[in-house]
């Protein structure tokens, strides 16, 4: 079974999609822990429709992105993102997403390139904390979310988990969040440790697990430098200076070759494994792979992964804009997105049946938050560049 590198079928999901209800549809015309919920709902920002005024900014917002005709779309390397997401917004309502899947990190990079030339090409983005935080964000490339919500569905803090809409901005206005995942401490190959075995975080500094551990590359915006900070922030420098410095720990950027390297043993032990492309493909698959959700002194962690939207300002397709984050924010929506993606929705009105118990943040249990804004911005890119040092690369 393990013949060569794993097989792209075991190694990406194959995600059906349910029934579910056709919601929106009938309105369209020709921190350590997750924050405490609102006591009370805030009054609308100014520009948010209201009463029955958003009966006609929908339908003017639906016509208006049915003549754009498209809606350029930034999200994760995902097949079934790419497929599900663009498929059932244009049977909803009649406008095409060109989607544009990969790293945020290749996207600014196109960004920067056209927009100094005084081009504009693409309109939403869902993504990680950190580049929104370090670059998007301060450099000015985002436009306010919060007003061009209007649909009920959506601005309805009842549908919410937190009885509000989730902003991790300082703004509370530009960088919505809609999924919030549980992230297990560990993963290993049972076939070379055993179930057990590693009973502390301290145990992952014994010499005997020297070039047995692997993780994403922390060297890089995305979950493993998420890794590496929140290790310093729990444990300090001296720990995560061993751990990578003196373990010899393997770093990929490949998801796939991360999951290859578990399922075989090659790396028996992976931090913070992924469980929608490195966790549930393996196990699915039947390979021996045991999943560690926390250790003393070591809480799972709250992620949002490719799960938080923000708005591109001078968007080339401003109502069609619009309306995609109207509708990722929406039950129909965020369904399949979330399911697609393999995520948990912050809306309370959806079942997220496609992932494991572990994965869904249980109430009264502490977790550090990985997407919060603050960490993001002061921790992550600093600890990169020390691993860099520390590694000589």
């Amino acid at each position: 079974m393990l013949g060569g590198r794993l097989g792209r079928r075991a190694l990406l999901r194959l995600a059906a999609l349910g029934g579910g209800a056709a919601l929106l549809g009938g309105c369209q015309a020709p921190a350590p822990g997750a924050p405490p919920p609102a006591t009370s709902p805030p009054a609308p920002p100014a520009g948010t429709a209201t009463g029955a005024d958003w009966e006609r900014q929908w339908a003017d917002l639906i016509e208006g992105a049915r003549r754009e005709g498209t809606v350029v779309f930034s999200g994760p390397p995902t097949p079934e993102v790419r497929a599900q997401v663009a498929a059932r917004f244009k049977d909803r309502f009649g406008v095409d997403v060109e989607y544009l899947g990969g790293r945020r990190g290749d996207l600014l990079t196109r960004l920067r390139s056209e927009r100094a030339a005084g081009l504009y090409t693409v309109d939403v983005v869902v993504g990680g904390a950190q580049t929104i935080v370090v670059e998007f964000y301060p450099e000015g490339m985002i436009d306010p979310l919060r007003p061009v919500l209007i649909h009920p569905e959506v601005t309805d803090p009842a549908h919410w988990k937190l009885g509000r809409l989730w902003f991790i901005d300082p703004d509370d206005t530009y960088a919505l969040r809609l999924v919030n995942n549980v992230q297990p401490v560990l993963g290993i190959n049972t076939t070379r440790i055993q179930p057990g075995e590693i009973t502390s975080p301290q145990d992952l500094l014994n010499p005997k697990y020297k070039g047995l551990i692997a993780q994403d590359d922390p060297t890089v915006s995305g979950s493993g430098s998420n890794t590496a900070a929140f290790l310093q922030v729990t444990f300090g420098e001296d720990f995560i200076h061993r751990l990578y410095g003196d373990q010899q720990v393997g770093f990929t950027r490949d998801r796939r070759q991360l999951a290859d390297w578990l399922g075989r043993g090659t790396y028996p032990i992976v931090l913070n494994p992924t469980p929608s492309d490195v966790l549930g493909p393996l196990q699915r698959d039947g390979f021996p792979v045991a999943v560690v959700t926390s250790l003393p002194g070591l809480p799972g962690s709250m992620t949002a992964g490719s799960g938080i939207a923000i708005l591109l300002n001078r968007a080339p397709h401003p109502n069609a804009a619009r309306l995609l984050i109207n509708w990722l924010a929406s039950r129909e929506g965020l369904e399949v997105y979330a399911r697609a993606e393999h995520s948990v929705p912050l809306r309370n009105d959806i079942d997220p049946t496609w992932v494991e118990s572990y994965e869904i943040p249980q109430p009264g249990v502490e977790y550090f938050d990985t997407f919060g804004w603050e960490f993001s911005k002061l921790e992550r890119a600093p600890i990169s560049e020390k691993i860099k040092s520390w590694r000589g690369s």
